[in-house]
């Protein structure tokens, strides 16, 4: 399996600082792995109490979006079909700035099998309606880029209530859960797992990274060499895989290419964590929810992280479907917004009915083989 992405293959480089794509990736795979852990059910048991106490537990659904009644006694039986919400931005989860908006915004649905999951990308420039949101005295839009929700909900807690209130009315679904992450947390979960092997289908030039003459890192922008990443199959050091998934201006296709892109590294990094042990051996697993716990903040709807990892014990890396919305790129009134194409209703449908399943296989040209 090649090196990919840097002169030499082996020469270590110092990069920039913090990056608000490390914590748009982490969102899934930090959750992903907690959730698909539960195979060691004895140990995670055991270390129930540990994880709870390591990972940020806040409310961050919105009333009408979240599933079941708010007032139920939640059982140990997690049952399908689970929809979570995941999302990630460029500010602290717990401590957001005003005018951020999330980033990275994926639907995780869990079909009533338990045995697979979907990851559907939103677009973050989809044209929606956002419905008003009293704690900030936001009385609504009726058409704006949908990752605005975050901002006008006040980031945090709210921003999130607000997206997941604006997604059940869009696609007629409430969520089981739901996730946010800050940046601090992804640099220790990479750096654990020591980098990933990923296949990519087109060549992609960094518009990030790159070096001079001397190996020494040097921006593009600069003058360095940028950093190159050839159709194959490469083994990525932690920089290397969070510097391809950032592209976007360099792909043929924007955003619908790094949404692919995005999902190919979700499924790498749950492999990785497979091959570590992260989701068999609980005293691994229980490693590397410490390291990231305080940068993730989670919903889980009242049910325990430890009965959610029993129940989603069958759902392996290559049982992962990447999915995007049927849509297209279209400029109003001089702002470049994404719009929803009609076949986009079938998707909701399918979502609705738990029927992923034969929608993936009438519309294929939606479905990322990761």
């Amino acid at each position: 399996m090649a090196q990919a992405g840097k002169p030499g293959g082996s020469k270590k480089v110092r990069l920039p600082g913090h990056d608000p794509i490390w914590a748009r990736l982490l969102i899934v795979v930090g959750v992903a792995i907690v959730l698909i852990s539960g195979t060691a059910v004895t140990g995670v048991r055991v270390l129930s109490q540990r994880y709870t106490a390591s990972v940020n537990q806040r409310s961050l659904l919105g009333e009408n979006s979240r599933a079941g009644d708010p007032d139920e006694t939640r059982h140990s039986d997690v049952e399908g079909p689970l929809n979570f919400l995941l999302i990630g931005s460029d500010l602290r989860a717990l401590d957001p700035e005003d005018g951020q908006r999330s980033d990275s915004i994926i639907i995780l649905h869990i079909p009533a099998t338990m045995d697979r999951a979907y990851l559907l990308s939103i677009p973050r420039d989809l044209r929606v309606r956002i419905p008003e949101f009293p704690p900030t005295s936001f009385r609504g839009v009726s058409h704006e880029k949908i990752n605005g929700a975050f901002q006008y909900g006040g980031g945090g807690e709210g921003g999130v209530q607000l997206l997941s209130e604006t997604l059940h009315n869009l696609l007629g679904i409430r969520f089981d859960g739901a996730a946010i992450v800050n940046f601090d947390g992804f640099k220790a979960a990479v750096d654990l797992l020591g980098g990933v092997d990923m296949c990519i289908d087109q060549k992609v030039t960094s518009i990030h990274v790159g070096w001079d003459d001397k190996g020494n890192y040097l921006s593009p922008a600069d003058g360095g060499h940028p950093a190159v990443y050839e159709p194959g199959c490469h083994h990525l050091e932690p920089f290397q895989a969070l510097d391809l998934v950032r592209q976007r201006k360099s792909l043929p296709n924007g955003d619908y290419d790094r949404q692919k892109n995005q999902q190919r590294f979700i499924r790498a990094m749950l492999t990785k964590a497979k091959e570590k042990g992260l989701t068999t051996n609980p005293v691994a697993a229980d490693r590397f929810i410490r390291a990231i716990g305080q940068a993730l903040t989670v919903d889980t709807n009242g049910v325990s992280l430890a009965d959610l990892m029993f129940a989603l014990r069958n759902v392996r890396p290559d049982n992962l479907i990447g999915l995007q919305l049927p849509s297209e790129p279209q400029d109003i009134s001089g702002i470049s917004y994404v719009i929803a194409s009609p076949e986009a209703e079938a998707l909701y449908t399918a979502l609705r009915g738990d029927l992923l399943d034969s929608w993936a296989v009438e519309n294929p040209t939606w479905v990322n083989h990761m």
